[in-house]
């Protein structure tokens, strides 16, 4: 069978970021799939289902879902890892959340922003204290809307900012904790 990781995306915007920032490291070897929802309760809906009847049996599976400031992390993770657990396929599968928004992947790396959206005086925003840990913004993707004068947007943005973003930047716990999460996968893959 095809050494295939899944990913399983709240959004589109993520499988945008995902397309330019994987081949960057990820084995050639691997083939990667994204399968977008329609938003976090059509992913809780449908995720049990879409995991149990994937066809690739050897597949791997990495769920992608924004925290959103309102919801406790430890807690929604869990419930996640409960629906991978319906599928009957957990040890196949890996939920990474990423605090708040998306978005905070890309105010933890300025320079990253400002080289894809070819804009000037960005990075030397990232001294300031709030784009030092940017996983505790309330509203990361109006932050960066705001930073960008409305320059960014969504999808188009994900995939520009995807092709820049340091792969070993740790200001920003979730993205660190993405990456490490998918070279652990990749590692299961190729074993």
């Amino acid at each position: 069978m095809t050494k295939e990781l899944v990913f399983l995306l709240e959004e589109p915007s993520a499988g945008a970021l995902l397309e330019n920032l994987l081949p960057r490291f990820l084995s050639a070897e691997i083939t990667c799939r994204m399968i977008p929802f329609e938003g976090k309760q059509d992913l809780e809906k449908h995720l049990a289902r879409r995991i149990r009847g994937y066809q690739n049996v050897d597949a791997r599976f990495m769920v992608l879902r924004d925290q959103d400031s309102h919801q406790n992390c430890v807690a929604l993770k869990q419930r996640l890892m409960g629906l991978c657990d319906q599928s009957g396929k957990r040890l196949a599968c890996l939920v990474r959340i990423a605090c708040t928004e998306l978005e905070t992947f890309y105010l933890a790396d300025l320079i990253a922003v400002e080289t894809a959206l070819n804009l000037h005086g960005l990075a030397k925003q990232q001294r300031s204290q709030k784009f030092r840990a940017p996983d505790h913004l309330g509203s990361p993707s109006q932050e960066l809307r705001r930073l960008t004068k409305g320059m960014y947007q969504k999808v188009a943005g994900s995939r520009e900012i995807g092709k820049h973003l340091d792969l070993d930047n740790m200001r920003s716990r979730s993205f660190y904790n993405l990456i490490r999460g998918i070279r652990r996968m990749e590692a299961a893959l190729l074993a």
